[in-house]
Order: C-alpha cells, then sequence, then structure tokens
C-alpha cells in the first residue's frame, strides 16, 4: 500500500504472511486505514525533523552573528584581542557551578557576549580617550548600560540575556550604576560577570597601564569583596581553575 500524504507518496506499506491468504474486503479496507495512518505519521515525523533542523540552523546563525558582534566591539573599544571570549568562557564556568541551569546559561553566554554593547552609542572621542575622563564625560560614559537596554529590549530574541549588558556595572554595596541596585537585587549572572570581567582586565595589558600580577589583582579582589563583589562569587571564582 503507498503512504500518501498531501498528495505525495512517502513510502510503501508491505505486509507479509507466512502462507497464502485471500484478504476479504474488510481486511483490504484496515491495511488501507492503517496505510492513511502511518503516511500521517512519517509525514509529520518529518515535518518535524524539519522543523528541528531549521530551528538548529537559525540558532546558530543568530549565535555566530552575537560573536562577530563581540569581536566588533573588542576591536572598537581595542580591547585585548579575544576578551569578550574569554570572559564569556568564564562567566560560564561560575554561573555552571553556582547551580545555573543549562537553558538559563544560554542567555548568560549572550549576555556575556553583548555586555559591553551599549559602547556603541559612545562617542570615539570619550570611548578612546587615552587619559582620564571628565566628569562630563564618565557622566555619558555610564550611559552604556542604559544604551545596552535601549538597543536589546525590542528583540524578543535577545530580551533574556539583558542582565549582564544592562547590570554589570552595579556593585554589590549599592554604589553602580545605572540604578545603584544593592546585594542580591543584582542578577546573578551580572554579580558573576562583574568579578570576571574586573579580573580580565585587569590581567590584561592596556594603553595606559601595564598589565598586573596575578597576585595584585587576587588582592584586589578580597579587597573589594562585599563593596563592588558578591563575596560568595568571589569565594567560588578563586576556588576554581580557569
Amino acid at each position: 500500500m503507498p503512504l500518501i500524504a498531501k498528495g505525495k507518496v512517502s513510502g510503501v506499506l508491505e505486509i507479509f504472511h507466512r502462507a497464502p491468504v485471500a484478504p476479504d474486503q474488510e481486511w483490504l479496507d484496515f491495511l488501507e486505514a492503517l496505510a492513511a495512518q502511518a503516511a500521517i505519521a512519517v509525514d509529520n515525523a518529518s515535518l518535524f525533523n524539519s522543523l528541528q533542523r531549521s530551528n538548529i540552523d537559525l540558532i546558530l546563525a543568530y549565535d555566530t552573528t552575537l560573536e562577530g558582534w563581540s569581536k566588533a566591539l573588542d576591536l572598537r573599544d581595542k580591547e585585548t584581542e579575544g576578551h569578550s571570549q574569554r570572559v564569556t568562557d568564564m562567566t560560564i564556568k561560575i554561573a555552571r557551578a553556582m547551580g545555573v541551569s543549562e537553558a538559563e546559561l544560554v542567555h548568560v553566554k549572550r549576555g556575556a557576549l553583548l555586555h559591553d554593547i551599549g559602547k556603541m552609542g559612545i562617542p570615539d572621542s570619550i570611548l578612546l580617550k587615552p587619559g582620564p575622563l571628565t566628569d562630563e564625560e564618565w557622566e555619558i560614559m555610564r550611559k552604556h548600560p542604559v544604551y545596552a537596554h535601549e538597543l536589546l529590549s525590542p528583540i524578543a530574541f535577545l530580551r533574556p540575556a539583558l542582565d549582564i549588558p544592562y547590570y554589570h556595572h552595579e556593585k554589590w554595596d549599592g554604589t553602580g550604576y545605572p540604578h545603584g541596585l544593592k546585594g542580591e537585587q543584582i542578577p546573578l549572572s551580572a554579580r558573576i560577570f562583574a568579578v570576571v570581567d574586573v579580573w580580565d582586565a585587569l590581567n590584561s595589558k592596556r594603553p595606559y597601564r601595564p598589565a598586573w600580577p596575578e597576585e595584585k589583582v587576587i588582592e584586589y579582589l578580597h579587597e573589594q569583596t562585599g563593596k563592588h563583589f558578591n563575596p560568595k562569587v568571589v569565594e567560588i571564582f578563586l576556588g576554581m581553575e580557569l
């Protein structure tokens, strides 16, 4: 019996019997009904697999685009090579150690890659200034998390990834920006990323200073525990092999 669904033949249902058989009409009608149901099942399975492949391809395309954006941001901000990928990998590792689910880690990864996307709205004269910023320039620089929110929040696909771009400059003691959130008011992923971002920045050579020795960076993290950083995050971070 041909397996026909939506006017297309997707296969054949063959029946084998050990001895000669003379089927009556009722038997043939049942076989035809069985073939029709099988055809629908095969078609549905094929459609599901096709949709699944398309969905995977779409997600891969999205994530590859985000990785491209992050590299472009590193180039514009003159970050050290691989900065965004390094801080993303470390953030994922710590978040997993702190019990963040695999489903949520997808959004953490995207947020970490795009952590500084708001700097697209900062003029080059401020972003690339070799010397210290004035108070007025700092006021403009501190708007980049808000710009990130304005840029990403209309994109439904990226809305769940907003915590890091929007809140990673908040501080545990409430002295950060843009909202002055305190303690656990700050989303966990942003608390994790704050430690990782400072670690990578201080360990990297910049045009205005050499890289710090690792011992000095660790000392700084201890000093800022309970001020800038969530103590639990620092504890787990320094206890891991990164």
